[in-house]
């Protein structure tokens, strides 16, 4: 009976973990900024693209992980835009303790015509942070984010 209830247990342990890792990665095809915009309208957002071979994205991550260890409230998804495998993105994100957070890795080339389409104004450079207020009023950060500045963001009351 005991060797039943620990093949039950590790099959269900196995299968959250398995639907976890499925929720908190999702692919992320070029056309679907619009709908991504309109999933999320209305509420405030910061929308962080990074990479797995930025320095100073995998300098910040672990501060986002923080960042939303303390902000609970706080909604911020993450977009990781560099051709490398998923294992290496998986891998950033346990690290920083980001692996439930909103997470999307790119399954198409990271060109023009991506960045195009979030802003006419990125030049492809990361990290980079989209602020969206509650209105859908857009702030650009190029560089590592201040994190007193997001809290002070956040808090306005705008989400």
């Amino acid at each position: 009976m005991k060797k039943i209830l620990l093949i039950f247990s590790l099959f269900f342990l196995a299968m959250h973990c398995a639907f976890a890792d499925v929720s908190s990665m999702q692919a992320y095809q070029k056309g679907e900024w619009s709908s991504l915009l309109k999933k999320n309208a209305g509420q405030a957002v910061a929308i962080h693209f990074w990479g797995v071979t930025c320095a100073p994205c995998v300098r910040e991550m672990p501060q986002w992980g923080k960042f939303l260890a303390t902000d609970k409230n706080a909604k911020v998804i993450f977009i990781q835009v560099d051709e490398v495998p998923i294992e290496a993105t998986k891998k950033m994100l346990a690290q920083a303790r980001l692996d439930t957070a909103s997470n999307y890795y790119l399954n198409t080339p990271f060109d023009d015509y991506f960045r195009y389409e979030i802003d006419p104004q990125w030049r492809g450079e990361t990290p980079m942070t989209l602020l969206i207020d509650k209105n859908g009023k857009v702030t650009r950060k190029t560089g590592p984010i201040n994190f007193m500045e997001l809290k002070k963001w956040f808090s306005k009351g705008i989400y």
